[in-house]
């Protein structure tokens, strides 16, 4: 097996299996060495400070790629986040005769365009999802796609297709004229990304994708119909008990039905438990202030409502292995793909698919992290990841 590292690599001989592109990060906290690398005075190890969104605090992650950067004379990119910044400008776009989306700007007015594509569907974005992206080069691009965050009606679900976020996407593009831009995301942000990559792949610079969601029938059903139970059984009853025995033939219709009754109170029972079970899954350990966003019968509404419409619709593909039979049209598209190895909400089957299917892509697999982008390790690893596209795009221009 080849176990690619950067410019390194060690070989054994145990496996046909080939990681030409599969790049394993170090785990936070706890000490780290590499056996094969070392210098004349022993080995070393190097640390990044590394912000935690949640909490505020600084976190250690030792890592071996900055070692091997050093040995190879390779400069070192940034793995922290950014300061907070505001934006520069915001705004409204009417998309449809119905639905308005929300949209800002901030960084460099003059940089290279970056769009940001939220999770969910249905979670919306939040001023941290800034701080991936160097303010001094990008200009950021942040909006709320339909139904969500501040865009309006609020939870609709009329015209609300992938297609129709696609055209969304094209639409702001248009209205911003930006002639081309880089394409950022996460979880179904990464589902939405693929998509609209392979619908225009000559309006995209390059790619950042973070915990792989395909949205294929075993993935939803791992999630949403017990297998995920199996790790967070304690989770798992609070989401399972409030559907009737009779009706756990299929949670996502049982919950469909609920979070479009009539009655306003049902909506919101069904949305708090849908929206608590995803948050309280979506760490390696857990994290209060995420769960708590369940109790938020505002925010947890459009959450449960957008994602369950979604998920009973198949994403609105063609057939389960739509974005996977597309990658031809991407293959050329500068992209690194980013998993938590114990993501539980979109487990790597699915990056590793996507890995096999498009091994141009460079694959980091991070050893010490669920699902999501505000854990340290996988943000770390989403910060370097534009900090490459950026240097990318730098010597292209000298």
């Amino acid at each position: 097996m080849k176990l690619g590292l950067g410019p390194f690599s060690t070989t054994t001989t145990n496996t046909a299996f080939s990681y030409s592109s599969l790049i394993f990060i170090p785990p936070i906290s706890i000490p780290f060495s590499h056996p094969q690398i070392t210098s004349s005075g022993g080995r070393k190890s190097f640390i990044f400070r590394v912000q935690n969104i949640d909490h505020n605090k600084i976190e250690s992650i030792p890592s071996t790629t900055s070692f091997m950067a050093s040995q190879q004379g390779i400069p070192q990119v940034n793995r922290n986040f950014y300061p907070h910044i505001e934006p520069y400008s915001t705004g409204f776009l009417n998309v449809s005769d119905l639905h308005t989306i929300y949209w800002e700007q901030s960084g460099n007015p003059s940089g290279h365009p970056v769009i940001f594509l939220h999770g969910g569907p249905g979670g919306g974005t939040s001023p941290s999802n800034r701080r991936f992206f160097d303010p001094e080069f990008y200009r950021i691009i942040l909006f709320d796609q339909r139904g969500a965050g501040k865009s309006t009606p609020h939870a609709n679900l009329e015209h609300n297709t992938t297609w129709d976020l696609i055209d969304d996407i094209e639409k702001l593009r248009e209205h911003l004229e930006i002639p081309e831009w880089q394409v950022f995301g996460g979880s179904w942000g990464s589902t939405l990304a693929l998509a609209y990559s392979q619908s225009h792949p000559d309006k995209v610079t390059g790619m950042v994708l973070r915990g792989i969601f395909l949205l294929r029938k075993k993935e939803i059903d791992w999630f949403y119909e017990g297998g995920a139970s199996a790790i967070f059984p304690d989770a798992w009853e609070s989401f399972r008990d409030l559907i009737p025995e009779n009706e756990r033939g299929c949670f996502i219709d049982a919950y469909k039905k609920r979070l479009n009754s009539d009655d306003i109170e049902t909506q919101y029972a069904a949305a708090r438990a849908w929206t608590k079970w995803e948050m309280m899954t979506a760490h390696l350990l857990p994290n209060e202030d995420n769960i708590k966003r369940g109790d938020d019968d505002y925010f947890s509404l459009a959450f449960a409502r957008i994602e369950n419409h979604y998920f009973v619709n198949k994403g609105f593909f063609p057939s389960d292995s739509f974005l996977l039979d597309g990658v031809d049209k991407i293959r050329h598209i500068n992209t690194t793909i980013v998993q938590g190895r114990y993501d539980c909400c979109c487990p790597m089957m699915s990056a590793w698919d996507l890995h096999r299917a498009w091994p141009e892509a460079d694959f980091r697999v991070v050893p010490d992290a669920g699902h999501s982008a505000n854990e340290p390790s996988i943000a770390a690893e989403l910060v370097a990841a534009n900090e490459k596209l950026k240097n990318i795009i730098k010597n292209k221009g000298e």
